[in-house]
């Protein structure tokens, strides 16, 4: 009497999850914008690219630490994330001019306020775009 006690929710339980289907935000565009920093070649100025070139925008690259206790901003964060803006512009050359570091501070000043920022430290790489071996 008890087993069948048992088992009766148990098969209820189990007819009713079998209706459902397990859900993944897998997705192939996740997949484009997240690989597609590596379409794009980092040069250390405009002198290294070889052959025809055009700029094709200014872009810019944010890592921001939200808490104190959070992660430090980091640098190759910001850079891959201006490389992902330059694959969204065509563009498959990138030449980076500065990362800046902005401590909560700082962020107050330019601010001129006391309130909570978005962020409490922020890393911000400026870059120039370019699309490499153009036609004319």
């Amino acid at each position: 009497m008890n087993i069948k006690l048992f088992i009766s929710p148990l098969i209820i339980l189990l007819a009713s999850c079998s209706s459902h289907y397990v859900s993944t935000n897998i997705d192939k565009d996740n997949f484009t914008e997240y690989f597609s920093a590596n379409s794009v070649t980092v040069y250390p100025s405009e002198i290294d690219i070889e052959g025809r070139y055009k700029l094709v925008s200014i872009v810019e690259g944010q890592d921001c630490q939200i808490k104190a206790h959070h992660a430090v901003p980091n640098k190759a964060n910001a850079r891959t994330e201006a490389r992902r803006e330059a694959s969204k512009k065509q563009a498959n050359g990138i030449v980076f001019s500065q990362c800046t570091l902005l401590s909560h501070e700082r962020l107050a000043q330019l601010n001129n306020t006391t309130d909570a920022q978005q962020c409490h430290a922020i890393v911000i790489c400026y870059a120039k775009a370019y699309a490499i071996n153009v036609k004319k």
